[in-house]
């Protein structure tokens, strides 16, 4: 009797897991060369959205005057726009990798300007990125914060753990290497 219980569970479970699969739909839309460029993912519980054709503007911060987009070693440009959701909570992140000729001390001076329209611009010194994202608990502060403030790299964060903009500078030789990004969560009562 207890193995038959245990079999009609294992049934249902497969069959969830059909209906699940059954009404998942993935859409892959190519570029020109056959590369994959966008990836959209829809399920009943949720929805994952990957595209590597990002506009400078949907980042909200200029990009510095000179510099070019960064390249993998395949050549591509080192860019992505993220959107995940799922059961009302969702994540959307949006980053470019840029290069310039100029020093780190120049591009930061630039971005410290261009962030001061969303509000107070922190500034953190790094080793790495940091971004520290994520849906606000009902008494936990929205404040961003520096993680591990020592390091050559500069980190500008302007905003909320929700709601933020980051540039990330690094030294790279006699010029700079930074990314511009973009990264907003929502919870229930939201939209991205």
């Amino acid at each position: 009797m207890g193995r038959t219980k245990h079999q009609m569970a294992g049934v249902i479970c497969l069959m969830v897991a059909i209906l699940l699969l059954s009404a998942c739909s993935i859409n892959v839309k190519k570029e020109k060369d056959g590369q994959d460029k966008q990836v959209d993912i829809s399920t009943p519980v949720g929805g994952i959205h990957v595209s590597k054709g990002v506009n400078p503007e949907e980042v909200g911060i200029a990009v510095y005057p000179g510099a070019t987009l960064k390249e993998q070693d395949n050549g591509e440009n080192k860019s992505a726009n993220v959107n995940l959701s799922s059961f009302g909570y969702g994540l959307r992140v949006v980053a470019l990798e840029y290069e310039s000729t100029d020093s780190p001390e120049k591009v930061v001076a630039f971005y410290k300007g261009q962030l001061k329209k969303y509000g107070e611009v922190l500034v953190c010194h790094t080793t790495g990125m940091n971004v520290n994202a994520g849906i606000k608990k009902h008494d936990e502060s929205s404040e961003l914060t520096c993680e591990g403030d020592s390091g050559h790299n500069i980190e500008l964060k302007v905003g909320t753990k929700e709601n933020q903009h980051i540039v990330a500078v690094q030294p790279s030789g006699s010029g700079s290497n930074f990314s511009l990004v973009y990264v907003r969560t929502h919870g229930k009562e939201a939209e991205i």
